[in-house]
């Protein structure tokens, strides 16, 4: 056949009509437990524990007692959100406490790892803020040590939990798209607010900070088929902070590939999509924030539109920590386990290394996040 003969219709990005069926229902929203209702000790107060402290209120879990290193910090959580909770002047006194069952630890990683140590000796299981560790060693002592003491150790990668990411991630785990050939996601906002904040400090803000929700995203609807990446960042011109508010990384798949753009310094139109195509079907989840998304799933027997109930603030920490009080009822891993973040944790390290040697990274060379 002759180019100037060639059908068109056949190679041309030309899509066919197909008719809208039913959206399938899945189990996107926030786990609860059936009856499992422990008392909760929270660990760290700073700003993000508020996001923590709504979500149990909300979900009708009890917070027996708080402590940070400000006493009055947590006064003021305990006040607003839990005010049975008792306030304790040292972080020991709720590991010791027998009717305390779940440690939820929000501090960062450094003085994070002591703590998350000394619960789970003290037998209680444990959810850990995100990023989980710095290094990935330190990381998987931490789960042997989970395992000899028979508790859970997961953590609180909340976006797992926004209604979008949820619901795409259970349609691929359904198989509802076959063998997921690519993953694609692009955001644009503004992310010039960190300026002047500790956020300012961090060199891989972007890749590190933000990025490891959408890593660990990837990671949960691709598992171990991560072998490689490739990433980059830039500074935007006219930004306001120290660190770069462009990064980008491509990231190569068995039998696939990946490609996350994070544009941090958009001040108008700001735009969150995500793409994920497979061997039998596509998802698409579009929208002008990251809670604010308009879904499809493209299929041979149609196009189903879910709506979506819910945001990522604060569904995704009731997500967390309900998918840890499940696991302990049910007596299995989390699906946040510390041992499957690893996994997202090793691309994100690579990411960073990549980022700062110019050169595409093994994933999982890259045992430590060198500050």
């Amino acid at each position: 056949m002759t180019s100037d003969s060639a059908d068109t219709d056949t190679y041309a990005l030309k899509s066919a009509g197909l008719p809208a069926i039913e959206a399938p229902s899945l189990p996107y929203r926030p786990p609860h437990p059936k009856t499992y209702r422990p008392r909760i000790g929270m660990i760290g107060t700073g700003g993000i524990s508020a996001s923590h402290l709504d979500a149990y209120r909300n979900a009708g879990w009890e917070v027996a007692a708080l402590w940070n290193r400000t006493r009055s910090k947590a006064e003021e959580k305990a006040a607003e959100y839990c005010p049975a909770a008792r306030i304790e002047d040292d972080w020991q006194s709720l590991l010791t406490d027998r009717n305390i069952s779940v440690i939820d630890i929000t501090l960062h990683p450094e003085h994070r790892l002591p703590i998350i140590e000394a619960a789970l000796k003290a037998g209680k299981h444990v959810l850990s803020q995100k990023p989980f560790v710095t290094d990935l060693d330190i990381g998987e002592d931490l789960v042997k040590l989970a395992d000899d003491h028979g508790v859970k150790l997961a953590v609180n990668q909340n976006g797992r939990w926004s209604p979008h990411m949820s619901w795409m991630r259970e349609a691929v785990q359904a198989g509802l798209i076959g063998e997921v050939l690519s993953t694609h996601i692009s955001i644009h906002w503004d992310h010039g607010w960190t300026a002047g904040t500790p956020f300012d400090e961090i060199e891989d803000l972007l890749l590190y900070d933000f990025g490891v929700h959408w890593f660990d995203f990837l990671t949960s609807v691709t598992g171990d088929r991560a072998h490689s990446v490739f990433a980059a960042s830039a500074r935007a011109q006219g930004q306001p902070n120290k660190v770069p508010l462009l990064a980008q990384a491509l990231v190569q798949l068995d039998g696939g590939q990946a490609s996350l753009v994070f544009d941090g310094s958009t001040p108008h139109g700001a735009r969150d999509t995500t793409y994920i195509a497979g061997t039998r079907g596509s998802l698409m989840s579009d929208g002008p924030d990251l809670s604010s998304q308009a879904l499809t799933l493209t299929m041979a027997e149609g196009i189903a539109r879910p709506e979506l109930e819910g945001q990522w603030f604060n569904d995704g920490f009731s997500g967390a920590m309900g998918e840890l009080l499940c696991a302990i009822e049910e007596d299995r891993d989390p699906m946040n386990s510390a041992q499957s973040n690893l996994r997202s944790l090793a691309l994100t390290f690579a990411a960073v290394q990549s980022r700062r040697t110019g050169r595409a990274v093994k994933i999982g060379s890259v045992r430590k996040l060198m500050t």
